[in-house]
């Protein structure tokens, strides 16, 4: 069966709650996988230092709906449990076309659609539940509310019927007369309440310029896992919740099949490169990559025997110092891209490409200087899901080719290319966002843009077919 953490609306509490289930469910012994709705990388870190699995995103822009239910039917079944994150609040979407807005009598469309023939809830935790065939958990912030808290299950549990809504958790109640005031007025919908959580003093993640702080970076996180298991043991009702998240057997394609591995990928994984899709990962393997992950924070040298590099995103702003202080890998990575070694470099690794990042301080630290040009840290976040397509052929793609991806940034570069890779607009609109990405040299591919490979296998292996040429 499996279950949907929604929220009312964003900040009310979904990943605390999504957590506390987690590390519940494995101080029991469990195995549970994991899902999270949309492009985010950082909740999903949290859910694998819990579980110990890799947690998968589900994202129809990046990939598409029949790829979100490949993904979650073959993941799914590989534990005794699921359990999937919302984002933002329940139906909280962004636009997208219509493929076939002409529906027969009395059919109803897979997302509501507007006047202009738009999906108004495209790619919401509304639509992933419509996708999956999952009910959904209610999550709703009782802080400031009581006996309101029945017209917003009321809403939420009529405004789609489509959506099974199989319950509410409260969080932030702040005493057992709130309690009974907020029982009493849920009672007349006859929804049950599957958890209540009070306000907790001693369970805070921090957060930064771009959400949560990484796991890697917070030394206290097994103490807050342990505090928030303890939670779950006494503030969900199990006898009801359990049956709901058991994993079922569901008709999925066979996992493919790995090729022999011929090639060694550098996969840049520390505090300062953490952002990658284990989509992705999973996709340079099965097609016969061997990867090697290292630390361009703690390394001596690169990876021997690499064909390719692989820098994902991340925070390299905040570890500018230490990246800036380790020339021998520094000076290697220039090295190694101006012999012709193909890299892919994501946001964070292109920024680590650059001259020099400046910090939010305006100090200035070197980089491998593959790229002619420098990261400024400011305050505009840059943020949304792109359309972007190839205005040359580079390493990844063919010109005129359109991929579909995800900017999250608080940085900007100082010059642009000549050539850029990418002609970008926002996904929902027409609305051009400007050229960008670097394919100079031709062996780099590096952009702003996260790209997930789960409908574009042609990705990884033309990135592989260069490699192999390399090696």
């Amino acid at each position: 069966m499996s279950i949907i953490i929604a929220g009312e609306r964003s900040g009310v509490g979904k990943t605390t709650v999504t957590l506390t289930l987690l590390a519940s469910l494995r101080r029991r012994d469990r195995l549970v996988q994991s899902f999270k709705v949309g492009p985010d990388y950082i909740d999903p870190m949290f859910h694998q230092h819990v579980t110990g699995r890799p947690c998968r995103n589900l994202d129809p822009v990046l990939t598409s709906e029949t790829y979100v239910q490949q993904c979650f039917a073959r993941h799914s079944q590989m534990t005794e449990y699921s359990l999937v994150e919302g984002v933002m609040g329940l139906f909280d979407g962004i636009s997208s076309l219509v493929i076939s807005p002409t529906l027969r009598e009395g059919e109803a469309p897979m997302s509501f659609a507007n006047d202009k023939g738009q999906i108004t809830d495209f790619a919401s935790t509304a639509h992933i539940a419509r996708l999956l065939d999952l009910p959904v958990v209610l999550v709703i912030d009782c802080s400031r509310l009581s006996g309101s808290v029945a017209a917003i299950a009321h809403g939420y549990q009529s405004f789609d019927p489509r959506i099974k809504i199989d319950g509410v958790v409260l969080n932030r109640v702040g005493s057992d007369r709130h309690l009974s005031l907020l029982k009493d007025a849920l009672k007349p919908l006859q929804l049950p309440i599957l958890g209540v959580l009070r306000r907790q003093d001693n369970i805070t993640i921090p957060d930064r310029h771009l959400g949560l702080v990484p796991t890697a970076e917070l030394p206290e996180l097994n103490a807050l896992i342990d505090r928030l298991a303890d939670l779950g043991d006494t503030c969900f009702d199990w006898q009801n919740l359990l049956p709901l998240l058991k994993s079922q057997p569901l008709p999925h394609p066979p996992n493919p099949p790995h090729s022999p591995s011929s090639i060694r990928i550098a996969v840049a994984r520390d505090r300062a490169f953490n952002f990658y899709y284990q989509d992705n990962l999973d996709l340079l393997q099965q097609l016969g990559a061997e990867l090697v992950f290292w630390s361009p924070l703690e390394a001596a040298a690169i990876p021997n025997d690499v064909q390719g590099m692989y820098f994902g995103g991340g925070f390299p702003e905040v570890f500018a110092q230490q990246l800036a202080e380790n020339t021998s890998v520094r000076d290697g990575v220039k090295t190694a891209i101006l012999q012709g070694m193909p890299a892919i470099a994501e946001c964070g690794g292109l920024m680590y490409l650059c001259e020099q990042i400046i910090d939010f301080e305006g100090k200035s630290w070197a980089m491998t200087g593959v790229l002619p040009t420098s990261a400024v840290m400011g305050a505009r976040l840059t943020l949304g899901y792109r359309r972007a397509v190839a205005l040359q052929d580079n390493l990844l793609v063919k010109a005129g080719t359109t991929v579909h991806g995800h900017e999250f940034h608080r940085s900007h570069l100082t010059l642009t290319p000549t050539q850029p890779l990418f002609e970008t607009s926002r996904y929902d609109c027409d609305e051009n966002m400007g050229c960008e990405g670097w394919g100079f040299p031709a062996n780099v591919h590096a952009s702003y843009v996260h790209l997930h490979w789960g409908r574009s296998v042609e990705i990884p292996q033309q990135f592989l077919k260069e490699c192999r040429t390399y090696g």
